[in-house]
């Protein structure tokens, strides 16, 4: 069975570069959902709970805070918040679930206090959603399957719940965050596609990226000792596209998280010491990461600058007459609160192709100049779906 076969996820193994992992908000809602339902089903209060985590492969055991019954219908469970080594805003905040049947027959995703909700488009859940991302959605579905599933109930007539997902001082802490700018009012986005934290924010994580890289580039089957190509990636997007179309193995792909500048650095630096050049260097991601390099921002961190969407609309205005975008296109594209937004409004536009391929372009140019021992940088850029945005 499934269950036998996943292993815990122990979270005090540290990650590669020594520090502490965490667990996401969704992580943290989909054990207090476990708690609370249990507590409703059951009226058993149960002081952890199992997470099982997107892989399906492994699982958390998460520390509940607190159950109890609100009344007769709702128990409300909470759990803290632990980012981990991560300078995370929602650390040590508390994640609440208040779980309710209902007569619909179907799991309802509601914002309790301190959880926002969506009130412009393009982003991951629709207007009037609460800001709770599909991931952790899947998470919480699931583990009102397992909890039946325990009790027995699985396949008889249940009748659905609520699931009221909110956060103490929500509203405080994402004042912190991009949500107010996002059209996210009311509190924290309840975010995670992994349910685990990677502490990857610091200074730390920065010096071994340098290791990373030095292990990417170094090949002593090649002349000179250093490798054909190799491939950057800010986050998860471009994985599959390093792996399977570059056929990179995976000690060629890494993970630069939010740091471009700094890999781009050390990779010239390396480049530099042994007096070698690289064939190719690949960036492979998403533009809300990659295009902040049209504004001269290099470090990617929503804490250490704007959202990408000024430099996207930017080119998008400047190359408007070439692509046939009409003004109320740019318009859109301008007022568009995420990058994301703007991809949506821009995916059945003939120019779009075009548009992605310039932006790619420019940030080719701009990396370049920080990497002059690399002969090529080639730079794809993806949706959150892992579609290609330029074609190729």
């Amino acid at each position: 069975m499934q269950e036998l076969e996943r292993a815990e996820f122990d979270l005090t193994v540290p990650a590669p570069n020594g520090l502490r992992r965490g667990r996401t908000t969704g992580s943290c809602a989909t054990a207090a959902v476990k708690a609370a339902l249990t507590m409703l089903l059951r009226d058993e209060k149960i002081d952890k709970a199992e997470v099982s985590l997107p892989d399906g492969k492994h699982y958390l055991l998460v520390p509940i805070q607190d159950v109890r019954k609100i009344d007769d219908k709702r128990v409300r469970a909470e759990v803290l918040k632990d980012g981990g080594d991560d300078p995370d805003n929602t650390h040590g905040a508390t994640i609440f679930a208040e779980v309710a049947r209902n007569d619909i027959g179907e799991i309802r995703f509601l914002a309790a206090n301190g959880v926002g909700t969506a009130t412009q488009p393009g982003l991951r859940v629709a207007v009037g959603e609460p800001a709770i991302n599909p991931v952790p959605r899947q998470m919480m579905r699931l583990a009102v399957k397992e909890v039946l599933e325990e009790l027995g109930l699985q396949g008889r007539i249940v009748s659905g719940f609520d699931l009221a997902i909110g956060c103490e001082d929500g509203q405080k802490i994402a004042q912190k965050t991009f949500n107010p700018r996002l059209g996210i009012v009311g509190g924290i986005s309840i975010l995670g596609t992994s349910g685990i934290v990677e502490p990857m924010s610091l200074a730390s994580w920065i010096a071994s990226i340098e290791v990373y890289i030095r292990v990417a580039l170094a090949d002593d089957s090649r002349p000179g000792g250093v490798a054909a190509c190799v491939a950057y990636l800010p986050g998860k997007i471009g994985r599959t596209f390093a792996r399977d179309a570059l056929g990179l193995p995976e000690a060629r792909s890494v993970q630069i998280a939010n740091f471009l500048g700094d890999a781009l650095d050390f990779t010239q630096m390396a480049l530099a010491e042994q007096g070698v050049e690289l064939e190719v260097l690949w960036l492979a991601g998403h533009p809300g990461k990659l295009a902040k390099v049209l504004d001269g921002v290099w470090d990617t961190h929503s804490s250490k600058s704007n959202m990408a969407m000024g430099g996207v609309a930017r080119v998008a205005s400047e190359l408007a007459a070439t692509l046939g975008f009409s003004a109320a296109l740019i318009a859109d594209i301008e007022s568009a609160n995420t990058v994301e937004a703007a991809i949506e409004r821009l995916k059945d536009e003939p120019g779009s192709v075009g548009l992605w391929r310039d932006i790619e372009a420019r940030i080719a140019v701009l990396a370049q100049a920080r990497v002059p021992s690399v002969k090529r940088v080639e730079v794809r850029l993806f949706d959150l779906d892992g579609n290609l945005l330029g074609g190729h």
